[in-house]
């Protein structure tokens, strides 16, 4: 496993990261399996670990907790996330700020988060949504500044909304964020326009999520796959968006290399960009977590293979179902 500098907080993170939202609250999810795939993730080298109380309302955070007991060893790197008071995916800019992150909010789901973790202080925590109209509010940076006082957290954070990489960049000019997580991957390259910039500037680590766009990446879904009922996925791909999903996948069959999956051509295209801190698949299966970690050898792709890739960008905009 190879690490990254993250940012101001200095931190060395594993490039590959985990992403656990799969482990609470999907369809065909057990703890059991959980455990198994986060202590292989632990050997494989793996300190970076993206949690939030809205995954199974804490049981993700509890699963977390439970695996940095086990370890007591390692520096594990926890990161978890506020959901706004409204409870409403993505933020919208008719959200006002005290519907969606009053100071007493934050407080309290920052102690919830504590409590789930079993631990005193958490690594990161992040906006779980954002909309640059609150970013002039000063009550919220008071708040990250009083949390970090207070020994509770270490590093702050916001997650971008789906496909608004630009919307929270006023956030980060204020200084009080020390991280950014963000869509990226071969389609969703438009970061690359204004937000990593700016981070490198500013030193803001960069977490990279959705690297198999929601699983097209993967190259195993198709125009006639279906979901488990009550399965996330099931709202996300309409006809609308599973079919041209696809069809965008389908195009970069030709380019895979011989011996090498979609999914690692995906994992590789996002480490072939610096700027990222992490990025954070998620790896419910043991099969999983030992295929991405194995990306992180030094590889990369070929030049060639890499501005190929690029050529695949695709530009989208939040729709209804985006989510």
């Amino acid at each position: 496993m190879n690490y990254r500098r993250f940012g101001k907080t200095d931190w060395q993170v594993s490039e590959v990261g985990y992403g656990m939202w799969g482990m609470a609250g999907w369809t065909e999810s057990s703890d059991k399996q959980s455990e198994l795939s986060l202590g292989l993730a632990v050997e494989n080298g793996v300190n970076f670990f993206d949690t939030a109380w809205g995954y199974g309302e804490g049981h993700s955070e509890e699963l977390l907790g439970q695996l940095v007991r086990r370890h007591p060893s390692k520096k594990l790197y926890m990161a978890s996330k506020i959901p706004p008071k409204n409870f409403e995916w993505p933020a919208k800019p008719e959200y006002g700020f005290e519907e969606s992150y009053p100071v007493g909010h934050i407080m309290d789901f920052t102690h919830k988060t504590l409590k789930n973790l079993g631990t005193e202080q958490l690594d990161l925590m992040q906006f779980h949504t954002w909309d640059d109209g609150w970013s002039h509010r000063e009550e919220w940076q008071r708040a990250v500044e009083d949390l970090k006082s207070s020994g509770k957290i270490t590093a702050m954070g916001i997650s971008m909304n789906r496909w608004e990489p630009e919307n929270g960049i006023k956030a980060l000019e204020t200084g009080a964020l020390d991280t950014v997580q963000v869509i990226y991957n071969i389609f969703d390259q438009a970061p690359e326009d204004k937000l990593f910039p700016l981070c490198d500037q500013l030193d803001i680590g960069i977490i990279a999520r959705v690297p198999f766009d929601e699983g097209t990446l993967t190259g195993n879904i198709t125009k006639e796959t279906t979901f488990p009922e009550g399965d996330w996925r099931g709202t996300y791909f309409v006809p609308e968006n599973l079919n041209s999903s696809v069809e965008h996948a389908d195009a970069l069959r030709p380019l895979i290399p011989k011996g090498m999956t979609m999914a690692e051509m995906a994992l590789r295209f996002i480490l072939m960009n610096k700027s990222v801190g992490t990025v954070i698949p998620g790896m419910r299966k043991q099969r999983n977590v030992l295929a991405n970690t194995a990306t992180s050898d030094g590889k990369g792709l070929s030049r060639n293979l890499y501005q190929e890739l690029k050529k695949h960008r695709w530009d989208r905009k939040p729709t209804a179902w985006s989510q």
